[in-house]
């Protein structure tokens, strides 16, 4: 039986993280298909706005780039605290200092950063390859962490405690 707190500490923090990396990259092509289907609907409506407007409407063209932010900073920052693709997976993005759910604000931090990583062209993505609980730039610049919702149980509430056996009953 392990009884040193740092142990159990590094126990929790690797069972909560295991299985991610994969998952978050099946998450993030499920995403990617959602988005899609999202945009060619929201592309559909525009033309139609165009169409009905002799052309006047075009400028609903202007939202098509929004519909991904907005796809991931509403579902981030709803109960789920995840996208629908981290969701279907058993993901869930938390708050890196007491794993609670991600505010608006923090959820709005994490989405920008996203596409700022991704507009960098995924390279800096790799750094979760490296870190201890396969954190990428924008997870660790906006205080989130992605842990399965599976693990999150009276035994993970040792993730960032000082005393882990204040929680023992």
């Amino acid at each position: 039986m392990i009884t040193d707190p740092d142990a159990i500490a590094a126990l929790n923090a690797a069972q909560i993280t295991s299985g991610v990396m994969s998952r978050r990259v099946i998450a993030w092509l499920i995403d990617c298909l959602l988005i899609g289907m999202i945009g060619t609907a929201v592309f559909s409506f525009c033309v139609f706005i165009g169409l009905v407007t002799f052309g006047f409407g075009a400028g609903a063209f202007g939202i098509l780039p929004i519909v991904p932010l907005l796809y991931h900073w509403l579902s981030m920052a709803s109960p789920m605290s995840a996208s629908p693709g981290q969701a279907i997976l058993g993901l869930t993005v938390r708050n890196d200092d007491d794993l609670a759910p991600v505010t608006p604000l923090q959820a709005l931090i994490f989405t920008a950063l996203l596409y700022v990583t991704l507009a960098l062209g995924v390279w800096p993505m790799l750094i979760a390859l490296f870190t201890t609980r396969h954190r990428t730039i924008h997870d660790m610049l906006s205080g989130c962490v992605v842990v399965r919702k599976e693990a999150l149980t009276r035994a993970a509430a040792f993730w960032n405690m000082r005393d882990p056996g204040a929680y023992r009953r």
